[in-house]
């Protein structure tokens, strides 16, 4: 425990603006995990055990397209429409057959596919570390705010969750298709006696997901290492938040991951040796406070 470097961090307008920045990075990232998770289990009711796989499978979709093109935007896009596909095709084959099922069946075909994936990444791009590398076009000074270092890429990562937040937000309340997806996590009964195909909602919610997910692994490749096996601590994580946020609740997951990488990223400061477990500590205390989560609702 180390509180007089905290304390001189929150005194240091330099410390606060680099230590805030890194933590807002690493909510962005975990939100954008995140909200593809909570956002399959409050339509599909499955927890998404595998998920943390299509945040790997986006790293390294980026960073091949980026080898190939060497064009960031085009990576990007790459690691999430790839994730976007692989999420569809996996849904449709694999998950739609245990809808209804015991928790347990679901949880274990998802933590089969873990390993299967993991192994799948191991045979195209090897078992050893690999690196992207920070594109070219940020590869410049990076901006002084309040005599704290930003690195330009920092910006562009944050803008770029904020702006999927922004999307998703608007699209799920006031486009129509966001209205039917809503009512399909009430009503999927209702909603197919309507004529609505709710196989083809639950595949491009399981796509969508897989998407936002691979997008954070795409954004986290210039700045992580990627190794086989780099979701599962991700999905961890993200697991955490979605607790804090409210299983279900796109805002719960923004305020869950802002919360939990700020906590990571002070924590680091003053508590070197239990930054892992000051997450878990903070959840245990919402969930003993409100059980539910911060934004959840009660079963009906």
């Amino acid at each position: 425990m180390d509180l007089d470097a905290l304390a001189g961090c929150l005194s240091s307008s330099a410390c606060l603006v680099t230590q805030t920045t890194s933590g807002l990075i690493i909510g962005m990232l975990l939100f954008l995990v995140a909200v593809g998770l909570t956002l399959i289990f409050g339509v599909l009711k499955v927890v998404n055990f595998s998920h943390g796989a299509f945040y790997m499978f986006g790293a390294y979709f980026a960073m091949t397209a980026y080898q190939l093109t060497d064009s960031f935007a085009l990576a990007m896009l790459a690691g999430a429409a790839g994730t976007a596909v692989l999420g569809l095709i996996f849904e449709r084959v694999f998950m739609s057959r245990v809808y209804g099922a015991d928790v347990l069946m679901q949880l274990l075909v998802c933590y089969a596919f873990v390993l299967i994936f993991d192994d799948v990444v191991r045979i195209i791009w090897g078992p050893e570390f690999k690196a992207m590398g920070m594109p070219a076009a940020f590869q410049v000074m990076p901006l002084f705010i309040a005599g704290g270092v930003v690195p330009p890429y920092y910006l562009l990562l944050i803008g770029v969750a904020l702006l999927a937040a922004i999307v998703l937000g608007i699209g799920l309340s006031r486009s129509r298709i966001g209205k039917v997806i809503r009512a399909a996590a009430h009503n999927p009964g209702m909603v197919s006696a309507l004529g609505i195909n709710t196989g083809l909602i639950y595949g491009g919610v399981f796509a969508l997901g897989g998407m936002l997910a691979g997008l954070a692994g795409a954004l986290a490749a210039p700045v992580r290492s990627l190794t086989p096996g780099m979701g599962f601590s991700v999905l961890i994580e993200s697991f955490i938040v979605t607790v804090i946020g409210g299983m279900g609740s796109i805002l719960g997951a923004l305020i869950g991951a802002l919360l939990l990488g700020l906590i990571r990223s002070f924590g680091s400061l003053g508590f070197p040796l239990f930054t892992e477990g000051l997450m878990y500590l903070f959840m245990v205390i919402v969930l003993v406070s409100k059980p539910t989560g911060l934004f959840g609702k009660e079963a009906a």
